[in-house]
């Protein structure tokens, strides 16, 4: 009955989404106020109903309801409780439910939050948002329905894939999800604004929060994602470009450029027809991703194996709120009206420089993304593009932009002083030159590139800390002052300054973990002993384990340095029981100065294991500027200028009149 509930849920949800999507864009349209006031409770009532659908899919996986087709094919009775949950949003169809909760989320916190909007521009964007939801919630019913049954059920289910089973994957895809569909906001303003004809600095300052938030989601849901290959997959690596992490990093990085843009349209009304823009393109991205992983065009580990002709129906809704989304900004885009103009030199400018190399960079992962897709449909030919193209376009486009962006928020408004800049900045280029002469000097081997590398992200990361020092004066007056004008300086500033920081983090640890990274592969008995780094491992042997629903063969590696004992390893090779697939478990030592990373291959006919050993040098700042940065996003959220809604009344700035 509980599934049953669910499923008329779900098809109420669709008709309260076509009832949302109708009556308030009508009521905009005719300036009725009574009509664009049931927005706000059709999206309530939106999210409540597709809530109820998602909590009934949960109880049936929770109480393993192997009478519902997707639980059987994708649950198991001995799984334990955390993977029955997360095996909701393991596979395709439940997945798709999840998807348009948080998009009625969205809706619903606009509806909630947003009171001080304009009756007709909240009315379009709760209207937008709802056509994005109707075509989902239909493709869900038509083709992806979670809620069918089966009869007889099946005594037990299928169980989930082995990979997921895992705890970084059961947080993995809501916060991946999140920033996907957060961009829907996004692109919901974008479009009624351009319905409206109205689009000013109060509307970048409208939609700068919901971006912010749904970038901070991503952030993290891609963070997340890259720890889980990193420890899970065994290969030692924490990002493969893959096209289906590439298909989340795209719209990060579009995602990025509008959060900057959106800044410069918000203080000085410029960059307009830019931002609506790359509001556009940034959901564009997130779509096309969902169309990558779900119309097994891909053969990945992240994408669903599913029944292509859903990959039309998916690239259908692409075509519609792209095409459509471009359609309507090409006949709108005439009539923006251009804002204030500014120098080359200037906050302004670093801020469109920081756009441009985004821009392209995403440009060049899309090309390298869908090159090969397109190749092969046309000829039949299957290539691949792998990391040395993208270490070779993307990477050099990040080098300008990490020596630009310690200037950014030196710089005045308008027009700025480069030199008094650059003075500002000495403490922090002399410290990264210091490192880099150090790197080189103690790297006795190459690449030779890489100190300068690190020395850049430590550029970046000392600029931040210089610039809430230049802010508080720090060393100008007392102690106590400089600690009280940093309590009263703008969230907004200290979280510019915190995702600063875990940039030139992520730089350190990229760089270091790309050059100096150890591998040795080899065939180890029991007794024998390597080292590696530094460290001296010692192989005690296999032993045979279990847990609650795998079995294992369980190596031992006890670890010493100098003579000293320092931790043992246990890395194993896993067979679970439901399905009978075997998954890899890395021996993973975490120390500031770099990972040791063990894994156990298979027995050899001569005797002996596999064995291959990493040593990742700073590969916790990767993940660790990661959370920073997300951090920075709410710290930059909880400023009272950039809390979720709008600002009030009296604060706002007069729409500028379409030309």
């Amino acid at each position: 009955m509980i599934v049953e509930i669910g499923h008329f849920a779900l098809v109420l949800a669709l008709l309260v989404a076509i009832f949302q999507m109708v009556v308030p864009a009508y009521g905009a349209q005719v300036r009725d106020p009574r009509l664009m006031a049931v927005a706000d409770p059709a999206a309530l009532c939106q999210f409540g109903l597709l809530l109820v659908a998602f909590l009934a899919l949960t109880i049936a996986y929770v109480t393993s309801d192997f009478s519902v087709v997707n639980v059987a094919n994708n649950s198991h009775s001995t799984k334990p409780i955390l993977y029955r949950i997360s095996g909701v949003w393991g596979n395709h169809e439940g997945s798709m439910v999840l998807w348009v909760l948080i998009l009625t989320l969205f809706g619903a916190a606009v509806a909630a939050f947003g009171r001080n909007l304009p009756p007709t521009l909240k009315a379009n964007v709760l209207a937008v948002q709802s056509s994005i939801a109707v075509a989902f919630i239909l493709f869900i019913l038509l083709t992806s329905n979670p809620f069918l049954r089966i009869d007889p059920p099946p005594a037990d289910g299928n169980g989930l894939n082995p990979i997921l089973q895992d705890p970084a994957l059961a947080f993995h895809p809501p916060f991946l999800y999140t920033g996907y569909v957060g961009f829907s906001i996004a692109y919901s303003f974008a479009m009624a604004a351009l319905i409206d004809g109205r689009i000013d600095a109060a509307w970048a300052r409208w939609v700068r929060p919901w971006t912010l938030a749904a970038w901070m989601c991503l952030t993290i849901g891609i963070a997340m994602g890259s720890w889980w290959a990193y420890y899970e997959l065994g290969w030692g690596g924490w990002w493969f470009w893959d096209p289906v992490e590439n298909a989340s990093f795209m719209p990060w990085l579009a995602g990025t450029a509008l959060l900057h843009s959106a800044l410069v349209m918000e203080k000085r009304d410029a960059l307009k027809v830019w931002t609506v823009l790359l509001a556009i393109l940034t959901f564009s991205l997130s779509l096309m991703g969902t169309f990558l992983v779900r119309s097994g065009v891909l053969t990945s580990v992240h994408a669903f194996a599913v029944d292509p002709q859903r990959g039309v129906f998916v690239l259908g809704i692409m075509a519609l709120f792209t095409g459509g989304g471009l359609a309507l900004f090409a006949l709108r885009a005439r009539d923006l009206r251009q804002g204030g103009i500014f120098a080359p030199i200037s906050r302004e400018g670093a801020l469109v420089l920081n756009n441009i190399i985004l821009t392209v960079a995403c440009a060049t992962v899309l090309v390298g993304t869908l090159y090969p897709l397109l190749l092969e449909s046309l000829t039949g030919d299957k290539i691949s593009v792998g990391p040395p193209y993208f270490d070779w376009t993307f990477g050099p486009l990040m080098v300008p932009l990490l020596l630009a962006l310690p200037f950014g928020p030196f710089l005045a408004w308008k027009r700025g002083d480069v030199l008094a800049v650059a003075q500002r900045l000495m403490f922090a280029a002399m410290l990264a030159v210091v490192i880099m002469v150090v790197g080189m000097i103690g790297m006795q081997r190459g690449p030779w590139l890489a100190p300068f590398g690190i020395a850049l992200g430590v550029f970046v990361m000392a600029a931040s800390l210089s610039d809430l020092a230049w802010r508080v004066r720090l060393g100008d007056v007392p102690l106590g002052e400089a600690w009280r004008r940093f309590v009263n300086l703008p969230r907004s500033a200290i979280g510019t300054a915190i995702a600063h920081f875990g940039v030139g983090m992520m730089v350190v640890g990229v760089v270091a973990t790309s050059a100096y990274r150890e591998e040795h592969i080899l065939v180890m008995k029991p007794g024998e002993q390597t080292s590696i780094a530094g460290y001296d491992l010692t192989f005690r042997g296999v032993a045979p384990a279990s847990g609650p629903n795998y079995r294992e063969e369980l190596a031992v590696f006890d670890v010493s340095r100098g003579g000293s004992a320092v931790t043992r390893l246990e890395p194993s090779r896993r067979i679970y029981d439901m399905p009978p697939e075997p998954t890899t478990e890395a021996g993973i030592h975490a120390a500031w100065r770099g990972d040791l990373y063990v894994v156990l291959g298979d027995k050899q006919n001569a005797g002996g294991y596999a064995i291959r050993i990493y040593f990742n040098p700073l590969v916790r700042f990767i993940w660790l500027g990661a959370v920073a940065m997300f951090i920075a996003g709410a710290v930059s959220l909880s400023d009272r200028r950039l809390r979720v809604g709008a600002p009030g009344r009296a604060r706002r700035i007069a729409a500028a009149p379409a030309e």
